[in-house]
């Protein structure tokens, strides 16, 4: 008897991948290291630390 591992919804399969849209997030910051984002007249800002992770704060 072999026993499977359930199905993991938190990840997006690769198909679903495919089809999102993809922004460089350095592209993002034209090349520096902040951007705002707007939603719903929300302002969000959009870093990347120099260990090269993002952080999005509201």
């Amino acid at each position: 008897m072999t026993a499977t591992r359930p199905a993991d919804f938190s990840r997006p399969c690769t198909a679903v991948l495919a089809r999102m849209p993809q922004h460089d997030a350095t592209a993002l910051t034209q090349g520096g290291n902040q951007a705002l984002i707007v939603l719903d007249e929300q302002v969000y800002q959009l870093r990347i630390t120099r260990a090269g992770k993002l952080i999005l704060t509201k």
